[in-house]
């Protein structure tokens, strides 16, 4: 999905359901194949655009406002919906943070965690999408996020990256977000 991302696309925050020591080498293998610089991300790192920043496994992945700017927080609270890191941990953040200048993405696995967060973001005045049946291996997550209302669109996987930049190019979203 981050592939055919533009270099110059807004910065994206990743949580995936990966134990610590794999989230390091997953970065560095998507960095090798994106236009946009991907990493695992560190505390207190400022978010730039044409980046990516994954959770690193085990810390839950916050965004945080720094002044003007955007900043990764890395939190090893306790697990939410049985993760850390935890998706509903990174969407409440951005609907708190960023609100309408966000948009909220949940794709394919298995149970709750990420649903009530996109709802959170939708409310919060965001673009939500949550991938479709049809293109998942799971469908646990979308299905959560949808039933719950949270998707305001629910598209194929390979849809969802020039939607995001339509979506980007539309509301005239600060690149920095």
């Amino acid at each position: 999905m981050l592939e055919p991302l533009p270099a110059n696309s807004p910065a994206i925050l990743i949580t995936q359901h990966m134990p610590g020591g794999f989230t390091r080498s997953f970065a560095e293998r998507l960095d090798r194949l994106c236009q946009i610089s991907v990493k695992e991300a560190s505390d207190g790192e400022r978010v730039l655009p044409g980046h990516a920043y994954i959770a690193p496994g085990d810390s839950h992945l916050k965004l945080a406002r720094s002044g003007a700017n955007y900043v990764a927080r890395l939190d090893d609270g306790p697990p939410v919906n049985r993760h850390r890191p935890s998706v509903d941990v990174l969407f409440h953040s951005a609907s708190t943070q960023a609100g309408r200048n966000a948009i909220g993405v949940i794709l394919t696995g298995m149970g709750k965690d990420g649903a009530a967060g996109l709802l959170e973001m939708r409310q919060a005045g965001s673009a939500t999408l949550a991938q479709d049946e049809a293109s998942c291996v799971v469908f646990g997550m979308p299905r959560e996020a949808i039933a719950l209302g949270g998707a305001a669109e629910v598209l194929g996987l390979d849809d969802i990256p020039e939607r995001l930049m339509a979506l980007v190019a539309a509301s005239g979203r600060a690149q920095r977000v």
